[in-house]
């Protein structure tokens, strides 16, 4: 077979499925293949952003990190989608609370991703464009939730360029408009699909409140977020 080489991935042609998953930390990609995937094979280690293929109930699956932020995650998604031949990519990833009504591991998904980011800048558009979810996916997902008795809080999130934002009170307004949680990647990953034709659903886990001061450590965040894990496998 031969090799496609973009700046970021180095594969066999046909190394990866037709979806992906696409946790942030490169580590918690090698555990979910180590973890659910049969066979699972190394396909890409560039600049150790690890991603695998294997199977899992017999559908090929495959596993990639995408990085922090919408301009890593931007990157990869282009390229699985553009190259690779990638139709779903499913972000799984965790994500900080603004909304009351959610606490640490509640499991939301991102029907839309507001953004303070200029990302959608590049298509020079005459307006505001609103980063929405594939339908589809979404109402799988939400359908697998119920079978596995798995609640699940369904609404708008924010992608945000900082994670330290300068302006203290921006999480207040945000929340006002009925923005659950904030994360870092689902408006670009929305984006890059609504562009390419191509399918993108985000599946995030709370590690933190905003409010509460609640959280999870590095490790709890790497290793615990097995139910939306098994979400987004059922997806494939």
């Amino acid at each position: 077979m031969s090799m496609i080489k973009t700046p970021h991935i180095n594969a066999e042609e046909g190394a990866f499925a037709k979806t992906v998953l696409m946790p942030g930390d490169p580590l918690r990609a090698k555990y979910i293949a180590e973890t659910y995937l049969e066979n699972p094979r190394l396909v890409t280690s560039v600049r150790n952003m690890f991603g695998y293929t294997g199977t899992y109930k017999g559908r090929e699956i495959s596993v990639m990190g995408s990085g922090m932020g919408m301009p890593s995650i931007g990157i990869y998604s282009y390229e699985l989608f553009s190259f690779f031949g990638v139709e779903n990519i499913i972000r799984i990833g965790s994500a900080g609370a603004y909304s009351d009504k959610l606490k640490v591991r509640d499991i939301v998904i991102g029907m839309g991703a507001c953004t303070n980011s200029n990302y959608a800048h590049q298509y020079n558009l005459k307006g505001t464009f609103a980063p929405i979810a594939d339908y589809e996916l979404m109402q799988k997902a939400i359908d697998i939730a119920k079978e596995q008795g798995t609640p699940v809080v369904v609404g708008n999130v924010l992608s945000s360029d900082p994670f330290y934002d300068a302006d203290p009170t921006a999480r207040d307004r945000w929340k006002e408009m009925g923005v659950l949680c904030v994360e870092m990647e689902a408006a670009a990953l929305y984006m890059n699909a609504a562009k390419l034709n191509k399918k993108a659903l985000c599946i995030c886990t709370i590690s933190d409140h905003l409010y509460t001061g609640e959280e999870l450590s590095a490790e709890e965040r790497q290793v615990t977020f097995n139910k939306m894990m098994e979400i987004a496998l059922e997806l494939a």
